[in-house]
């Protein structure tokens, strides 16, 4: 079976509609992917997009961060690096924040090469669905295989990852 890997950017704290949370919604549908992935027999690793300086807890500071790194177009750092070589399916999950990806998200898109891998985004929002940020990721993840990306709201992810929709999208890849 093929070798996969689950990158993730997820944020803990104050959370649209779901209210102070110790894990992220896209933390939880990340974890979903995981099992779900071992339990059809793939060998699985994931890597969380930890920012070298964390995004505030209260949702209204978090808002600030985000909208001023976004609009000067900054490429935050995250905590340690990762080989993408061994792997042939990578996973890319984030939130939705105001209609894009967080800017950590681009951060790792810009450093690694996807020539033949297959790319499958993943995202929670509480409204806005993927927000066009799949045919961004297409684009950015040069020479990859993009797959059909899955786009959940954040709620869903907090009542059971979306067990079901997750199950039917990665027996579809047929990786």
């Amino acid at each position: 079976m093929a070798k996969a890997l689950v990158v993730y950017f997820s944020h803990a704290g104050e959370n649209p509609n779901v209210g102070i949370v110790q894990e992220g919604n896209t933390a939880l549908f990340a974890k979903n992917i995981i099992e779900q992935l071992k339990a059809d027999g793939h060998e699985v690793d994931e890597f969380e997009l930890k920012p070298t300086s964390p995004y505030p807890e209260s949702y209204n500071e978090c808002i600030l961060k985000a909208t001023e790194e976004r609009t000067m177009q900054e490429r935050p750092d995250y905590e340690g690096e990762i080989d993408l070589e061994p792997y042939s399916t990578i996973f890319i999950g984030y939130p939705i924040w105001w209609s894009d990806m967080p800017m950590i998200v681009y951060t790792f898109l810009e450093k690694h090469t996807f020539t033949g891998k297959n790319v499958a985004p993943f995202c929670t929002s509480e409204g806005s669905g993927e927000s066009g940020t799949f045919g961004v990721i297409g684009n950015l993840a040069v020479g990859g295989i993009m797959q059909e990306g899955l786009a959940m709201p954040g709620t869903l992810a907090r009542q059971d990852g979306g067990k079901k929709q997750v199950q039917y999208w990665v027996g579809q890849m047929g990786i």
